[in-house]
């Protein structure tokens, strides 16, 4: 802490010091030290002046601890951080002073309140600071990135309910893609990015959210640990078998450029849809595929910095079917029987294993795998019950007859 000898000054005050000690010295003219300092000859003399009757405090500026002449009177001053701690105990500096005004007929600005919070050391609730993102340049090539996501709306307003347009956005050059769907969920996702990949290709890596159906949920087994393995969804098992990358995003403003793409759209195809009374879904995929998206693309999509396509071509022989699709395992049980979906099916070929692989189609049809071979079955329509032990057996309830010396003792009772 300063002393009473030690004199604080500002770098602007302190810079004149050894100007003006060089001019009592009669090292320099009074002139000189005008020019030097950017003053006039007569500030020069007064600053001399003060200084040789007073000393370095004169170089400060007089206001200099003084209190403000617009500062409140300390009564009012106390008064007021009493309120704040008694009366509006947890309120904000800014809630403070509205109700101050309101209520206690006290007009007093929140900065003011604020400034007194903090010299008196008072804590209030702070609002949260806006994160700090930091933008990324777009990826250079045509399929280097795709970014995935699915928007809620009113697309079709009140003509029919709310539908999910599943969208996809290249990184590089803003070209759209798109389907509607009625939910958004692992079939919607598997069936758009296989309509995507037979138009454009396979894209080395997709940016998405972490909606359950993009990233798995389940917490992974010990072996799964011990072996280093991740669960994942099955729209994650699609894409890895089809060698693309997956990068989820933490936040909404990370995948910004698919956000803001349905901005756009949830205000243009609106109003295109509306303008050809469009009430389907049906009819809205046609629309956007045929109509829409082209003159969409034609007029917003910007050329990428290197003009290579890093999509690549669907391999030959390659069986889509067997990958969009819902792979689970199955118990098999000792009457060559399996369960799923609450369904049995019977399996009709012999095979030695503990587990086959169910895997379900787009359209719901039911495929059976051991080791890559199709397995025949067929479905069991009911399960014959095993019988029940007798002691399970409930007896019926004895009722006893309008003759029974029972009901005859409580009609003579009664009468």
């Amino acid at each position: 802490m300063a002393g009473k000898d030690i004199i604080i000054m500002r770098p602007k005050e302190f810079s004149r010091v050894t100007v003006i000690d060089s001019v009592i010295s009669r090292k320099i003219t009074q002139i000189e030290a005008a020019d030097i300092l950017n003053l006039s000859a007569r500030q020069i003399r007064r600053i001399v002046k003060e200084v040789r009757a007073k000393g370095g405090i004169a170089m400060m500026h007089k206001s200099r601890g003084c209190l403000s002449n617009r500062a409140k009177p300390k009564d009012q001053r106390d008064k007021i951080l009493s309120l704040c701690q008694s009366k509006y105990q947890g309120y904000g500096p800014t809630f403070i002073a509205e109700k101050l005004f309101e209520i206690d007929k006290i007009c007093i600005h929140p900065d003011t309140i604020r400034k007194w919070f903090l010299k008196d050391g008072i804590g209030y609730k702070k609002r949260k600071s806006k994160k700090h993102y930091t933008w990324r340049p777009r990826k250079e090539c045509f399929g280097q990135m795709v970014q995935l996501d699915g928007s809620h709306h009113r697309w079709l307003e009140d003509r029919a309910q709310k539908c999910v347009l599943m969208g996809y956005i290249d990184d590089a050059t803003g070209r759209v893609f798109g389907s509607f769907y009625e939910y958004e969920g692992v079939m919607p996702a598997m069936d758009s990015f296989r309509r995507y990949i037979k138009k454009y290709g396979i894209p080395q890596s997709v940016y998405l959210d972490k909606h359950p159906t993009y990233k798995s949920l389940k917490k992974p087994s010990l072996e799964d640990e011990l072996s280093n393995i991740k669960a994942l969804s099955q729209f994650e098992r699609a894409l890895k078998e089809l060698g693309v990358d997956i990068i989820h995003a933490n936040s909404p403003q990370a995948k910004g450029r698919i956000e803001r793409s349905f901005n756009t759209h949830q205000d243009r195809l609106v109003k295109e849809m509306n303008l050809k009374k469009i009430c389907t879904i049906k009819e809205a995929n046609k629309f956007l595929n045929s109509y829409y998206l082209p003159k969409h693309n034609r007029k917003f999509t910007v050329r990428a910095v290197n003009n290579s396509n890093l999509h690549r071509l669907i391999p030959a022989g390659l069986n889509l079917d067997r990958i969009f699709c819902i792979k689970k395992r199955a118990a098999l049980r000792n009457d060559f029987t399996i369960q799923y979906n609450n369904k049995f099916y019977q399996i009709l070929d012999t095979i030695r294993a503990k587990e086959i692989t169910v895997e379900e189609s787009l359209t719901g049809k039911i495929a059976l795998y051991h080791k890559d071979t199709k397995i025949k079955y067929k479905l069991i329509d009911k399960r014959p019950q095993k019988p029940k032990p007798p002691y399970m057996i409930r007896k019926p309830r004895f009722v006893p007859p309008k003759d029974h010396p029972y009901r005859l003792f409580k009609l003579r009772k009664a009468s």
